[in-house]
């Protein structure tokens, strides 16, 4: 028996191995791995594995821990400081997805609960991949990566209770009817385990913690994740329902940083078995008898979904560029896609036939992601080409640029692209230098902000150039770019180039490999924030070490001159400065008070002869609060008068014996 349950895992682990690795140097997601490797090592492939029950028991595991570490992760103050993007923008796109798939269904003659239960599906984006191209081109704080993100969060959260409602569109039309009745009677009941649940867990994890065992407080995390999940099962909801609730419940208590680090590695394992028991149900040999099909599907399912993005977010973001960008991100099927599609063929809302369709469709629109997003800029700004008018519409709506009061007779000024902590600390800096200077930011709230302060700031996109235009770029001196969207920042940078070929163009970038592509693009100057922190971090070390500030200054100097390129060039030594090490250490600096038996008191500099007698230089002297630096040789010492000394470390101490009238302990040094 126990030879019987290990020998898939090996296989199927074996082999996702190998194809994750595969597909990784390929920058595939994982989850394409391990569906691939369901598929290979199942039925319908080589038929390594004939039996899947057991390899289903894990999945469902898989997605009851699942759907904890999602609840174990739900935070109520970071959902309300984007709620914008995500209870509108999220709240529309799901909304908007089921109502056009229920439309086109009804369209096509098919029955109120199986068109609700498609939208379900193509409602969902895929977080994984969406977050990982995201984070790889450093656009998750651009304007389009604040929508994507908060739409995702919002689909995260919705799966609850669509999960909720999966059985009851099991029942036919007639539950439709009566579904919002029902949910509000479950979340009541939900309500009240909530309740409960939140005064005695707190208490009885404040009580296993002062065991400081942690595999006491594993086990405990996992009965309650699994004990609450098997509750709301036998009162007829969902066991992803009640493992979601058991994570809210630990995610308002102090534990919850612990508890998802300690499930994190039993998650990670059991959601692979459960994207690898999806791969063993695709049959390739069905999937091409009905390869027309299945291409039908995906088109319909990038056009329903492109569409519902695209107009969410030119609604609440009016920016074309926004919405095209956000488009491309979120086309594709989710993860939690598949989740649904199982409890849906699990209570026969979808036939086996159109489950297959689903999988490769959601499977094909998840390969297609990283390409079209690879090529995202291109893809806007040609969509933009095209319709130029709807284009400008839409980015001058609100952008708050008129002839009227936007004050632009300026000549000689300064724009600023991005009001972050960059932007703002420039801009302090130019009105206190009563330098002329204009801002362009494309959060409505902080324009709102800012606006009522009297700040030169106006609301609309870098990427136009109505809009660049409007700023008066062609009579601008200087261009400075702090924002966080790469493919926005080489656009503008062109365009400002284009117009005007004589301005100085400042960028602040994030990674060194975009520093090239800015220079060739036109602009004068790029600071990469990696070397900045880095030069930053060197600096302050070796002040710690003493090393003279005049040679930190020019040696920051050196590495900032053509763009960084001392650090660029890996072939180039950093010798001269560590160099110097030696010299460093020999030197010693020594503070030294005048007392009534010191042969310094009363004397002047150049009468007590201290640096022809010793060798040791007296740099600076502290009288009283006052503090006197390179004092002048005529300068009289008198009591109490602290002196700063700095010489070689044998010639130090020949002072303070010199300066006593004792002799120099140098075997003390």
């Amino acid at each position: 028996m126990e030879i019987a349950l290990l020998r898939p895992l090996v296989i199927i682990f074996g082999i996702s191995a190998v194809v994750v690795f595969l597909l990784g140097r390929l920058r595939m997601p994982s989850i394409i791995g391990f569906i691939l490797a369901g598929f290979i090592a199942g039925p319908f492939g080589l038929n390594l594995i004939t039996d899947i029950h057991a390899i289903e028991i894990f999945a469902e595991i898989g997605i009851i821990l699942l759907m904890f570490t999602l609840g174990l992760e739900f935070s109520i103050s970071e959902l309300l400081a984007m709620k914008r993007e995500v209870f509108g923008a999220g709240f529309l796109q799901v909304g908007l997805t089921i109502l056009a798939t229920l439309l086109f269904g009804l369209l096509f003659h098919y029955q109120v609960n199986e068109a609700v239960f498609y939208g379900f599906l193509l409602a969902m984006s895929s977080t994984a991949i969406a977050l990982k191209l995201l984070m790889e081109r450093s656009e998750a704080s651009s304007p389009h990566g604040r929508y994507v993100v908060g739409i995702l969060l919002f689909q995260d959260i919705a799966v609850v209770p669509l999960m909720l409602i999966i059985p009851m569109l099991s029942q036919g039309d007639s539950q439709v009817i009566n579904l919002l009745t029902t949910i509000f009677k479950a979340f009541g009941l939900l309500g009240l385990i909530f309740i409960a649940a939140r005064w005695i867990i707190p208490l009885l994890l404040r009580e296993i913690v002062k065991i400081r065992s942690r595999e006491l407080f594993i086990i405990i995390i996992l009965l309650l994740c699994i004990s609450t999940a098997l509750f709301t099962s036998s009162i007829g909801l969902s066991l992803a329902l009640g493992s979601f609730l058991a994570g809210i419940i630990i995610s308002e208590s102090e534990y919850s940083a612990q508890a998802i680090s300690d499930i994190l590695p039993f998650k990670e394992s059991f959601i692979a078995l459960f994207f690898i028991s999806i791969g063993m149900l695709i049959d390739f040999h069905f999937l091409m008898n009905h390869l027309a099909l299945m291409s039908l599907v995906i088109i319909v399912i990038i056009i329903i979904k492109a569409i519902v993005v695209f107009f969410t977010t030119i609604l609440l973001s009016s920016h074309i560029t926004v919405a095209i960008k956000s488009m491309l991100y979120l086309f594709q099927i989710g993860e939690f896609s598949f989740v649904l599609a199982t409890a849906g063929r699990k209570f026969q809302i979808i036939s086996d036939d159109t489950y297959q369709i689903f999988l490769m469709s959601a499977i094909a629109t998840m390969l297609m992601t990283p390409v079209l997003v690879r090529f995202s800029e291109q893809l806007s700004h040609g969509l933009i080409r095209l319709c130029p008018k709807l284009s400008t519409k839409f980015i001058n709506k609100k952008a708050m640029l008129d002839d009227k009061n936007n004050g632009f007779m300026l000549n000689e000024h300064v724009i600023i692209i991005g009001f972050g902590i960059n932007g703002m600390n420039l801009a302090k800096t130019l009105k206190d230098s009563s330098i002329p200077y204009c801002v362009l930011e494309m959060n409505p709230k902080t324009v709102e902000k800012y606006k009522k302060l009297n700040e030169p700031i106006y609301y609309g996109d870098g990427t136009s150039i109505e809009i660049l235009h409007k700023l008066g770029i062609k009579k601008a001196k200087m261009l400075v770019i702090v924002i966080s969207d790469p493919a926005a920042i080489r656009r503008i940078v062109q365009i400002a180039r284009h117009e005007n070929p004589n301005i100085y163009i400042l960028v602040r970038t994030r990674y060194l490999a975009e520093v090239d592509d800015l220079i060739k693009l036109g602009a004068n100057e790029v600071i990469p924030e990696e070397f900045e922190t880095s030069i930053e971090i060197f600096a302050r070390v070796l002040t710690h070490y003493n090393v003279p500030r005049n040679l930190i200054i020019k040696y920051v100097d050196n590495i900032r001159q053509n763009n960084y390129g001392m650090l660029r060039n890996k072939n180039q030594t950093l010798l001269p400065l560590g160099q110097r090490k030696d010299f460093l250490k020999s030197i010693d600096t020594e503070i030294y008070i005048i007392t009534e038996k010191s042969i310094a008191k009363n004397k002047s500099i150049r009468e007590l002869e201290l640096r022809k007698q010793t060798g040791v230089t007296i740099i600076a002297i502290q009288r009283d609060q006052d503090i006197i630096q390179n004092p002048n040789p005529d300068y009289v010492l008198q009591l109490g008068d602290v002196l700063l000394l700095i010489g070689s470390k044998e010639h130090v101490c020949n002072a303070m014996s010199y300066l006593e009238g004792e002799e120099c302990p140098l075997g003390g040094l």
